[in-house]
């Protein structure tokens, strides 16, 4: 990183102009710059004369069309079609700072990437126009910035886009045959005030979420993808147990080795992986990820590869450290998974999405009045209006779509999510938990600091629901064997 954002950059012109007419570069006069960076350093007269010299011919040929891309152009036209006559807007958005000149990676906006095809290789800045045609429909268009690669000053003089810096980006020509879409350069968009613009028109913005509520063949493929880097994942944190538990900051090293399946063979994470050992596991978004790996604990992975096309898992498995469950840690485990195969067995098509999770809530009820932790029946604690004593253990839905967002579809309508009607293509999440937090004194002892949660990604056909991540070990029996089987040195 010791190169980015060098003194010759800055904004990126800032020091080197070109004359449109010879495109060759010049100088500026320094002593009326504004200084903004101690690391500027002038190019010397014979650079700026050499530097666009002396490059060997790069061939250039256009790129067969990818996969996805007849699947988003069907995707644009319902857009198209739902919203004649209108000039809609769908921006990618841009780089964000992390600090000082260091950005956060890039990653497209869902919807972008939904209606455009383009994955993690999708230029930042770049905008997907709909403008309507006088006859009906829409000509699509996409804007990016032009490469800028050794003909132009900024191949040199600008660390954000030029190609000496961050290597070949994409041509204009090369895109439009990729995609299958026409392009032009981000410079020959302009904006009007009668633009329905994606995340600013409510409208726009719900129906391009409830698009995706319904996945196709290409995007069950892509899940299922997903489904499987994510279980090579685990297996990797499981074989790596003795070496997690041998560091003081075991849960960084279960981070740090699941990063590595998915930076290998996906584009990134679909969010923050939370690794979180004995009492952590109660806190549901533990991603701080900084304790130690106990034997005799328990350690709940919630994680999830995002491939190159942007689609993730989401998924999560408790393992017994030390290899075994104790008797009440198989016995919340088990419990969990009652609940988990109940709300599969729920989902089936023409069913709504709410019964999903109100089966697994039964499941829970039932065993923690069983237990005596709860101070009504379940029955009681199941009534809509006066119960939910049960909820304390579990505070969370038992479900989410699922697909190019982790939490996908999250600005569709009620009626068309959490009471919405299950249909073939649809892909959701099923992960009940118990969470016992350490000193939650409503719980006998020995059920302090015990969290489990098991999540599967799950397929919703015209047969039934299909769990895409049943491979990955679920039964209690299933999770022993498992560790036994690849955590070495035991």
């Amino acid at each position: 990183m010791s190169t980015t954002g060098d003194p010759s950059t800055g904004s990126g012109t800032d020091l080197l102009k070109t004359d449109p007419a010879t495109t060759e570069p010049t100088a500026e006069p320094q002593a009326e710059e504004k200084v903004t960076t101690n690391r500027r350093q002038p190019f010397g007269r014979g650079f700026l004369d050499t530097i666009s010299t002396g490059w060997a011919d790069r061939p250039e040929s256009l790129p067969p069309q990818r996969e996805q891309a007849p699947y988003a152009a069907r995707r644009r036209d319902a857009v198209s079609a739902a919203f004649p006559g209108k000039r809609l807007v769908i921006p990618a958005g841009d780089l964000k700072q992390r600090s000082n000149d260091t950005d956060y990676p890039f990653r497209a906006h869902s919807a972008f990437t939904h209606l455009t095809g383009w994955g993690s290789d999708a230029e930042p800045g770049s905008v997907l126009v709909f403008d309507p045609r006088d006859e009906g429909g829409h000509d699509a268009t996409l804007y990016f910035r032009e490469r800028a690669d050794r003909t132009t000053a900024e191949f040199y003089s600008d660390a954000s886009i030029g190609e000496f810096w961050i290597g070949p980006r994409p041509a204009l020509a090369g895109v439009a045959s990729d995609l299958g879409i026409a392009t032009a350069h981000v410079d020959d968009f302009e904006s009007s005030d009668a633009d329905v613009v994606l995340e600013e028109d409510e409208e726009l913005t719900r129906f391009v979420s409830e698009l995706r509520l319904v996945k196709d063949e290409y995007e069950i493929e892509q899940m299922r993808l997903a489904v499987d880097v994510t279980a090579r994942g685990f297996d990797d944190i499981v074989a790596n147990l003795p070496r997690i538990v041998e560091h003081p900051r075991g849960e960084r090293v279960v981070e740090g080795v699941f990063h590595l399946r998915a930076r290998s063979e996906g584009n990134w994470e679909g969010y923050d992986t939370i690794a979180a050992s004995g009492p952590h596991a109660c806190y549901l978004h533990w991603t701080r990820n900084d304790g130690a790996v106990v034997p005799g604990d328990l350690i709940l992975i919630d994680a999830g590869v995002e491939v190159d096309s942007l689609y993730t898992a989401d998924i999560t498995r408790t393992i017994p450290v030390s290899g075994r469950f104790t008797d009440i840690q198989r016995k919340v485990y088990e419990t969990v998974r009652e609940a988990a195969d109940a709300a599969f067995a729920a989902a089936r098509p023409g069913v709504t999405f709410r019964t999903v999770h109100e089966t697994a809530m039964g499941v829970i009820a039932r065993r923690v009045a069983e237990w005596g932790l709860l101070p009504v029946t379940a029955e009681e604690a199941l009534d809509a209006d006066k119960g939910g004593q049960h909820r304390r253990y579990m505070v969370h839905g038992t479900s989410h779509h699922l697909g190019i967002d982790v939490h996908d579809c999250a600005q569709a309508r009620r009626e068309m999510y959490y009471d919405g009607v299950l249909e073939p293509g649809m892909v959701f999440t099923i992960e009940p938990g118990l969470y016992f937090q350490i000193d939650d004194l409503t719980v006998p002892e020995e059920y302090r600091g015990i969290g489990v949660r098991i999540e599967d990604d799950i397929l919703i056909t015209e047969d039934g629901p299909v769990n895409l991540s049943s491979a990955i070990p679920r039964t209690a029996d299933e999770v022993e064997e498992w560790v036994a089987r690849l955590s070495t040195g035991r």
